[in-house]
């Protein structure tokens, strides 16, 4: 129950301008497929730019929620892969950056990992 409501927090969080340094044009969720793993990868917070005629769509950043479990580098491992996925289908991830929203932490390696954005309790609720 707590699972789907800290999902949309942390999307209403994504939607602010200041978030990911513009104004999404939408944020959602979804399941991305891999065919090669044979796997499905969720995606809880995708934020992608307002759409611009003729270009390939920006993703601004790509989200994992966890309101009772501390994330770390196989969370954000799962997100590069969907990236790469996106990608793939010619979507613009060239600024994409990938972030871990958890309600209890972080496992301390996921500090270095530059393309990876812990959000935290604090951050959400600052």
């Amino acid at each position: 129950m707590l699972g789907p409501h800290f999902e949309e927090i942390c999307r209403a969080f994504a939607r602010t301008e200041d978030v990911f340094g513009e104004l999404p044009g939408e944020v959602g969720g979804g399941v991305i497929t891999d065919p090669v793993r044979r796997e499905q990868i969720e995606v809880d917070v995708a934020v992608f730019a307002p759409a611009m005629p003729g270009e390939p769509r920006r993703v601004l950043s790509l989200g994992e929620v966890k309101w009772g479990k501390a994330m770390g580098p196989g969370h954000s491992a799962r997100l590069r892969r969907a990236r790469e996925l996106l990608a793939a289908k010619k979507y613009d991830v060239r600024d994409t950056v990938l972030a871990c929203y958890s309600g209890v932490g972080f496992d301390g390696a996921l500090d270095s990992e530059e393309d990876v954005r812990a959000v935290g309790l604090g951050e959400l609720y600052g």
